[in-house]
This record gives C-alpha cells, sequence and structure tokens, in this order.
C-alpha cells in the first residue's frame, strides 16, 4: 500500500467516530460508535486510504480510566470495524491536560509531527501537505493545518459549537458527518 499523502486521512476520536460526553468516554461501555462512522471508516479502508486517529485522551491524567480502558475501547473500535472490512491503522493519542504544557495536546502538533514520522512524511516543512484532517473542534484541525493538512470540519460532537465559534482555519471543508466526509472525498478522488 502506498504511504503517499493522498492515502492517508488523520481522524480525531471522540466526535468524529464515537459518541463524545462532556463528562468523558470512560469505558468500552461508553464508548458508541456514531452512526455511519465505522462504515465510513472500511469504505475509506477499502479505497486504499490507510487511518491514524489523533485524539487527546487527558481522562487518563484526570484519573478517570486507565491506559487499559483506552486500549479496551480502541479494542471494540477494531471489533466492530472488522465485520465491516475495516480497521485502524494507527492510533495516537495525548494523556495529559492542558496544564502539562506539552507538545502532543492538541492544538500543538506533536501528535501530527509522529504521525508524519511514522508515514515518513518529513520531507519538507509542511510534512502533511494536503493530508485530510477531520475533526469536530477548532483544536484538532490546527493540529493538522500548521504541518500542511487539509481542513475538514464535522457537525457531530462538538462540530456545530466549533462551526458557530468561527475562526476556522483557511479552506475548512464543513461535512454533517464522517460518513458525509467520506463520500465527497470519494466522489471527487474517484
Amino acid at each position: 500500500m502506498s504511504n503517499s499523502s493522498s492515502k492517508l486521512i488523520i481522524l480525531d476520536r471522540d466526535g468524529v467516530i464515537n459518541e463524545d460526553r462532556d463528562d468523558y468516554v470512560k469505558s468500552v461501555d461508553e464508548w458508541v460508535p456514531l452512526p455511519g462512522s465505522l462504515e465510513a471508516i472500511a469504505l475509506l479502508n477499502q479505497s486504499g486510504y490507510q487511518i491514524a486517529i489523533a485524539t487527546n485522551q487527558s481522562g487518563i491524567s484526570r484519573g478517570y480510566f486507565t491506559i487499559n480502558d483506552l486500549q479496551a475501547m480502541h479494542s471494540k473500535m477494531e471489533q466492530l470495524l472488522k465485520p465491516l472490512g475495516g480497521h485502524i491503522d494507527s492510533i495516537f493519542f495525548c494523556p495529559h491536560m492542558d496544564s502539562h504544557g506539552c507538545d502532543c495536546r492538541k492544538p500543538a502538533p506533536g501528535l501530527m509531527k509522529e504521525i508524519a514520522l511514522r508515514y515518513k512524511k518529513t520531507d519538507n516543512a509542511q510534512p502533511l501537505l494536503g493530508v485530510p484532517i477531520v475533526g469536530d473542534s477548532l483544536r484538532d484541525l490546527q493540529a493538522g493545518t500548521v504541518l500542511g493538512a487539509s481542513p475538514h470540519l464535522v457537525l457531530t460532537g462538538k462540530g456545530q459549537n466549533t462551526l458557530a465559534k468561527g475562526n476556522l482555519p483557511e479552506g475548512t471543508q464543513i461535512h454533517a458527518d464522517l460518513m458525509a466526509f467520506t463520500n465527497s472525498l470519494l466522489e471527487n478522488k474517484v
């Protein structure tokens, strides 16, 4: 499979793939896929796209759940994707809170830099140039656009509020949900 930038997609998790919660998604039972999101990932996989997830998970530092809980949620996602013919290629997460001042908590670009390294996209100042980044919050989009990623806002999760607040990165495309993004991408790329 090619590692070209046109074949990588970066997704946020909460509010894009699964339901978001104001009190954090803390367990396998609370991890509930959004309608059509897993089918969208499977369609992207079947069209040759690699899927990387970049997700802030400060609930770990806050003591709301453990790394094992997070791994169980991701195992559930993979188990639900498998019969649809889908999979996730890689998951990058930040366990820190804003107060930690790390480089990996979005909107900081640390997770995106790790993704660029994993997918060998280090040959220019904008290593993720043209790679779609899909999120429901401004910080999701900002983290990727600093490295050249193409911003896509979904209106699920916090997306409606993010759109209402404005100040989106230049060129942000708006989609109802992950399936709408997928359909748009596949219609324009095929």
